[in-house]
């Protein structure tokens, strides 16, 4: 018998057995997603739920469980993406999903904790910092969304920086009167009380945050930052310093990182346009192509 006549009487053999082993009653396999492509989706339904919890706490005047509900959605919201990316779940549905949780977690829970906390005493006006800083975190996210498909088209040194202050950053800054007010609280600093509830601080801080989330300054992004091997041990051994003092007093520590933040700005734009000027040295450096005989 030829060696093709023998494949095809393998074959028919093959399948008569794989009719004889299913039963009649057997119904063809459930399709759908697995499992680990929902995880990146249900944390981010995770964060946005801290946000809308943050926003009950704050209607009944617990803003200490409501800055954590907020802090516990940053940390969400650092993860969902890294895990997405580790597990090959990434879609268009998880970006357009972690974009709104961004806006209501960052833009809409801060403004509305904070009128919360003094703003509402000033009648309507206190509404317009709250307002400002929700539609600039809106028209933040939407600038980044925009840009994400020209990431490309970047040179590799603007890669490592954002363009304005990113969302979660931005929400944590705001948040800074709630922070020095619960601190003032713990150590029992009536004029520190005062100066973190004025309505005026709080308007400003708002205010100013909101210019940062749509300004085009140059912010590191810690994703891609690396740290030399001389200062490996200093960083993580002031990480632990730090992680002692969050741990001891968590509301100085988180009031004491807002302001090392914007304290990183300038030397953000500054090591960005230094960058920026080795690039264009390069390029002009560079040997020009020589011109194809014609």
């Amino acid at each position: 018998m030829p060696n093709s006549e023998r494949l095809t009487a393998a074959r028919r053999r093959r399948r008569r057995l794989r009719r004889l082993r299913r039963r009649p009653d057997s119904r063809p396999r459930f399709k759908g997603q697995s499992f680990n492509r929902l995880i990146p989706n249900i944390l981010t339904l995770i964060g946005l739920c801290a946000g809308l919890n943050g926003m009950r706490m704050a209607m009944d005047g617990e803003f200490g469980p409501a800055a954590v509900a907020l802090l516990i959605a940053a940390c969400i919201d650092g993860l969902d993406g890294r895990i997405a990316r580790l597990l090959r779940a990434t879609s268009r549905f998880g970006a357009e999903f972690d974009s709104l949780s961004d806006f209501f977690c960052f833009g809409v829970a801060p403004a509305f904790i904070l009128y919360a906390w003094t703003l509402h005493e000033t009648g309507p006006y206190g509404f317009l910092p709250c307002m400002m800083f929700a539609v600039c975190m809106g028209l933040r996210l939407a600038r980044f969304n925009a840009g994400l498909g020209a990431d490309e088209d970047r040179p590799a040194y603007a890669q490592n920086f954002f363009t304005g202050v990113p969302a979660p950053a931005g929400a944590g800054l705001a948040m800074f009167p709630i922070f020095l007010g619960l601190e003032a609280r713990h150590q029992h600093l009536d004029w520190l009380w005062r100066v973190a509830h004025n309505p005026g601080l709080v308007a400003l801080v708002l205010i100013g945050v909101a210019f940062l989330l749509v300004s085009t300054l140059p912010i590191w992004s810690f994703k891609n930052f690396k740290v030399p091997a001389a200062y490996v041990l200093p960083v993580l051994l002031g990480i632990s310093a730090y992680v002692a003092v969050l741990v001891a007093d968590p509301w100085a520590a988180l009031a004491a990182a807002g302001l090392i933040y914007l304290v990183t700005i300038p030397f953000s734009r500054r090591s960005y346009h230094s960058l920026r000027r080795d690039a264009d040295l390069l390029i002009e450096d560079a040997p020009e192509e020589p011109e194809p005989a014609g």
